[in-house]
């Protein structure tokens, strides 16, 4: 069956490398030939590199070919991911403009480049300038086709399996990152120009070499600059998979005393996931743009960065010590007592005020009035609890557990969900993680579930909706839920409460996941059910949903975009799009005392749960409970101690 279809892609930014490789993955799924064609070009869906060089923008209109037995899901499926506006596919933000406030470098060995990171470093300078791949000299003749063909395949499957040990060691932004590489390397398009270049007489060093220098030239003659960027990491690939042709590994940096600044031609995210980024203080590169792989990983750990620095190499190679200021994309080589002295004193009101917070970590905040607010902490899956416990998280307000079935290929099983759940549940103990079932709609897609097309999915088939049309995903969650709850204290919320009946029809199921488990002889526990309160229905109903729901959870994203009619990625609409307005105050407000009447706990888990303008505000009405990112827990327990009566 041929079929076709046009969509407006709405991925923020486009199919730049992440969403990229997550679209790719999801053709994958599927046995339907699949291409994508953007202004009359097409190229194959299942090609991470092809699509890429396509050159898919926000906003385009592309046409969707899918010619198989499933084609119909395929097409479902992929222009459901393509039409999604969640902003999470998009890279870090730019850096901001320069700050007339940075500390000012003027000396000689100053040099400058483009600002990629904010923040201000002085440290030892640690070089990084690995030697030039010594590939065969070429012979005309002589080349086995087919065993250079299978020492290649060989050598990517060694360079994936390392990308993939460091996935698993990887953070949320750089795991996706390195999956991006993964299937960079795994490309049917570096597979077919090694092979003509094979069949061409080259051995597979050369011929890897090659392919890589030719793809990455392609890249870096598109228009747009994102896309300019992933040359960088189709040389790394390529230069891994010709030294793992050679029995060798690029030089590691895992060394890297603490404090150090890396200088270095150029930097790439294969690299950077063998380091302990904790150690470096400053990155200096003579080559990349803010959009690098490199860059983005250092704006999410916040470690001040200078690209495109003016500097030699043979400057660079000299430098022992190096100042650099991230928000002007100024470099100083070896600076003097008195051009370090103001980057020291910057330093050192860092360094005070993390000591200062640092101090929360174990602290279990009070107002000054006595009143304890618990602050814990939003995360996606396993990799965000070692920030959460470091940032000193009084358990979990949110799991987000959509996570485990968008990165999968297939439907999570009651085990492996169960596996994670406890997982979780044992880190935190004896703190309560609040997990949210499956909230998944059309406009984010999963492996397995297939969703009708919708002019608003936000208004539609989402959340608590679908799971109730669709037990056969719904049950295996609730059974690995009740399973886990054996290992702490489990509560559960369900998203997207309109009507007291679909909080009764989830509580039955819950009775008889608990009586199927029993009957099988499973050991399970129990847990305390709420709700997410997200919908205006939900806000104005709470007095009667509290005399049921064990707990609120507020989710202020959604509330407020509902509330105000302002779609919250819409910029246009953003300044209606806030959670201080009065008309959500007034619903929270409403919640809280319906909450209190009740007796039941009532807690806050959008974004709006870590502005700290908003916090006393939060107080006052009676939220007991603010979950939030990791990074911001620190800030929020000091001023919570601080907020007086």
């Amino acid at each position: 069956m041929y079929l076709e279809q046009r969509v407006v892609v709405n991925v923020p930014e486009g199919l730049h490398a992440r969403p990229a490789s997550q679209f790719v993955r999801l053709a994958r799924g599927f046995e339907a030939s699949i291409q994508i064609e953007r202004q009359g070009k097409r190229a194959d869906a299942k090609s991470s590199v092809r699509l890429m060089l396509l050159g898919v923008k926000e906003r385009d209109e592309i046409t969707l070919h899918a010619d198989g037995d499933d084609a119909t899901e395929a097409l479902q499926c992929l222009s459901a991911f393509v039409s999604d506006t969640s902003p999470a596919a998009a890279p870090s933000a730019l850096p901001p403009a320069a700050d007339p406030s940075s500390p000012a470098l003027t000396a000689l060995g100053e040099y400058s480049g483009t600002p990629a990171s904010d923040g201000i470093a002085l440290g030892a300078a640690f070089h990084f300038f690995p030697a030039d791949i010594s590939a065969p000299a070429l012979v005309s003749g002589g080349i086995d086709y087919a065993a250079e063909l299978q020492r290649y395949e060989a050598a990517v499957q060694v360079t994936v399996d390392r990308l993939s040990a460091k996935r698993q060691r990887s953070d949320s932004e750089a795991e996706a990152i390195v999956q991006a590489l993964i299937d960079v390397a795994a490309d049917p398009a570096f597979h077919e120009e090694i092979a003509q270049h094979l069949q061409g007489g080259m051995d597979a060093v050369n011929a890897t070499m090659r392919a890589g220098r030719d793809i990455a030239e392609r890249f870096e003659v598109a228009a747009d600059p994102y896309l300019r960027a992933r040359a960088e990491d189709i040389r790394s690939v390529a230069r891994n998979v010709a030294l793992a042709l050679q029995g060798q590994t690029e030089p590691l940096l895992a060394d890297i005393p603490p404090g150090s600044v890396i200088l270095a031609d150029e930097l790439g995210a294969w690299e950077l996931s063998t380091i302990d980024l904790s150690h470096i203080a400053g990155l200096v590169f003579r080559a990349g743009t803010p959009l690098s792989h490199a860059a983005i990983i250092a704006r999410s750990h916040g470690i001040p960065a200078v690209i495109g620095c003016n500097a030699s190499v043979e400057a660079l190679k000299a430098a022992r010590r190096v100042g650099l200021d991230g928000k002007t994309g100024t470099v100083v080589l070896d600076p003097t007592d008195a051009v370090a002295a103001p980057l020291l004193a910057h330093l050192s009101r860092d360094l005070a005020e993390k000591a200062a917070l640092a101090a929360y970590r174990l602290v279990a905040p009070k107002t000054k009035d006595g009143r304890p607010v618990l602050v814990a902490a939003n995360i996606g899956g396993e990799r965000d609890i070692g920030p959460a416990l470091q940032a000193g998280a009084q358990g979990v307000g949110l799991f987000r557990t959509e996570f485990l079935f968008m990165e999968a290929r297939h439907l999570p099983s009651e085990d492996d969900q169960e596996a994670v759940y406890r997982r979780v549940l044992q880190a935190f103990a004896p703190h309560h993680v609040v997990v949210r079932t499956l909230d998944i709609g059309g406009d984010k897609p999963v492996a397995g579930i297939e969703f009708p097309k919708e002019e608003n999915p936000f208004l539609g088939w989402r959340g608590v909706r679908m799971c109730l049309d669709r037990p056969d995903v719904f049950k295996p969650q609730i059974r690995a839920l009740l399973r886990a709850a054996t290992q702490g204290s489990l509560k559960v919320m369900i998203p997207m409460i309109a009507d007291i009946g679909e909080l009764r029809a989830v509580q039955a199921i819950v009775r008889d996941c608990a009586a199927e488990l029993a009957a099988e002889g499973k050991p399970h526990g129990k847990f305390d059910l709420g709700i997410m309160i997200e919908t205006p229905a939900a806000a104005w109903m709470a007095d009667e949903l509290a005399q049921e729901a064990a707990f609120f959870s507020i989710g202020t994203n959604d509330l407020t975009q509902y509330i105000m009619a302002a779609d919250r990625t819409n910029p246009k609409v953003a300044s209606l799009n806030r959670a201080d307005h009065p008309a959500v105050l007034r619903a929270i407000a409403h919640i809280c005392a319906a909450a209190k009447t009740a007796g039941i706990p009532v807690a806050i888990c959008g974004e709006a749960a870590a502005n700290l303008d908003l916090t006393k505000t939060f107080i006052d009405l009676g939220l007991d409970e603010l979950s939030m990112s990791p990074a911001a827990i620190l800030r929020a327990k000091k001023h919570i101690t601080e907020i007086g009566l």
